[in-house]
């Protein structure tokens, strides 16, 4: 048993949860009709020997989020895990327009699952990037752009305000959590923020705590002008750029500055200088060595959560032109969430806060649900480390 001045261990876990599994008239439009992301992970070829492609579902099957006993049978799978809820991505463009949104609004309206949640704004723009081009109905790269102003801002805002007086809303220091993905593409983060904060305010909320997501480190030029490459020692400097905007905290990633390590500085960018048109095997990396850096000491901040990623690998949207990750296994993942713990246990209990990237990124191959392959088994590295701290 600890002292009384010891901070008690309680991790909060939130996965992030993708509501690309409907059908909606846009997709129809764009990649044929009733696609969903379904569609990607069922045509993923193996694409070098030993590749582990495609990934199948197992429990829950090719899922559709328009029915509720789905989300049901994923919300029990995450108590299973240990998570505290779903962080849903919010795909709002501006002038009212938004896409998938019909899963959260159910979950909204119904009061069911009665499993906490909290939103995170996919604030990019779709492009036919996004998938093979060749799959795209439409010749033109960009789809559906985003649009940032004053009145939008308040419609948002107008909009998202019931989520955030839901008794299950998750807060921070009494405060709902709301993340935006690209916090520098506001044009006038400081403006969004403070006007949101104010709204809030007016409507009986204590505020909102606001979290950005952000790489540790970048491919762009330094303030000296040298080129980085994603292997500087940059965290400081990026995460305290996210705080400078405005945000409350930073929901942090590794994956870009490990990838090049593991690989080499060089390789990487010349897989990017490409186009990454070359071969996913000249790129590939394992899984285990990658995550040896993926961590930074900075991710021990008190205002920075770091993300928990079982696996990488985006083939089934992209074909060749992605870096994955090979090797990846329940108890390799494991491993991560126990360096992730170790780096968020001396915060106070309400900042002991990992996100889960992701619960269900199938066509980024990036989730714990689970597969035809490992089962239970990436929900159950989770909740045997939250168990096994919970016993000390």
């Amino acid at each position: 048993m600890g002292n009384d001045d010891e901070i008690i261990m309680k991790p909060r876990i939130i996965g992030l949860y993708l509501p690309q599994f409907h059908p909606i008239p846009e997709n129809d439009e764009w990649w044929g009709k009733g696609f969903t992301e379904w569609n990607n992970v069922v045509k993923a070829r193996p694409l070098f020997r030993g590749h582990y492609q495609p990934h199948l579902p197992a429990d829950l099957g090719f899922y559709d989020l328009r029915l509720p006993e789905v989300r049901e049978q994923q919300a029990e799978l995450a108590r299973e895990a240990g998570l505290e809820g779903f962080c849903y991505y919010h795909y709002w463009f501006g002038n009212g327009k938004q896409l998938l949104q019909r899963p959260f609004e159910e979950v909204l309206a119904s009061g069911k699952p009665d499993l906490p949640f909290c939103l995170c704004w996919a604030n990019h723009d779709w492009t036919n990037k996004t998938w093979q081009k060749g799959n795209s109905l439409r010749k033109d790269s960009m789809i559906m752009q985003m649009h940032y102003d004053r009145e939008d801002y308040v419609r948002h805002f107008n909009y998202v305000l019931k989520a955030f007086s839901d008794a299950r809303y998750i807060t921070v220091d009494g405060k709902p959590l709301f993340a935006v993905w690209e916090p520098r593409a506001i044009p006038d983060t400081r403006q969004f923020i403070d006007l949101w904060q104010k709204l809030a305010i007016e409507n009986g909320l204590k505020g909102i705590h606001f979290v950005g997501y952000t790489q540790n480190s970048s491919g762009r030029s330094t303030k000296d002008g040298h080129v980085s490459l994603w292997d500087a020692n940059q965290a400081a400097e990026r995460y305290q750029e996210v705080v400078d905007l405005g945000f409350d905290a930073v929901m942090s990633t590794g994956l870009g500055r490990a990838q090049t390590i593991v690989n080499g500085k060089w390789k990487k960018a010349l897989f990017f200088a490409a186009n990454h048109t070359f071969l996913p095997m000249s790129f590939r990396a394992d899984y285990e060595k990658v995550m040896r850096h993926y961590y930074v000491d900075e991710d021990s901040w008190e205002n920075v959560y770091p993300t928990l990623m079982p696996q990488w690998d985006r083939t089934p949207r992209a074909g060749i032109k992605t870096d994955p990750l090979v090797n990846s296994t329940p108890e390799k993942f494991q491993k991560t969430v126990e360096e992730a713990f170790r780096l968020i246990q001396k915060k106070q209990p309400e900042h002991q806060i990992l996100f889960l990237k992701a619960w269900n990124e199938w066509g980024e191959g990036n989730y714990v649900e689970p597969d035809q392959k490992f089962g239970h088994g990436y929900i159950q590295a989770i909740r045997q480390t939250i168990d096994r701290h919970a016993a000390l």
